[in-house]
């Protein structure tokens, strides 16, 4: 239990969630199963950096932090991840999609 880091100065749930139910979004780090995923050992890589998914539902976790369960399809997995853990791509700002260029339109057909 020494290594959970609570982040103690960060209280998500004084704001609404970053995230909405069914929005998309994409993971920005890798996630192992840390023995709370059936099926799969201690260590396994359950979504790799880059995959998408759905959000499908909002908890919480020690009274401080949002935890989404994302459906990531691709995979049939639904996984519990911190805000910081994703990235949305339905709402991504102006400045960003015009950086993709092309490649925005690229996410509106994945939809």
């Amino acid at each position: 239990m020494a290594d959970i880091n609570r982040d103690d100065d960060v209280i998500e749930i004084a704001h609404p969630p970053r995230f909405h139910f069914g929005e998309r979004v994409v993971s920005r780090s890798v996630v192992r199963n840390d023995g709370t995923f059936n099926g799969k050992d201690i260590g396994d890589v359950l979504v790799s950096k880059g995959d998408i998914g759905y959000v499908v539902s909002i908890g919480t976790f020690l009274q401080q932090f949002y935890i989404y369960a994302v459906e990531f399809t691709e995979h049939g997995y639904r996984v519990g991840m911190r805000a910081k853990e994703l990235m949305t791509l339905d709402h991504l700002p102006e400045d960003i999609l015009a950086q993709l260029g092309e490649k925005a339109s690229h996410l509106q057909e994945l939809r």
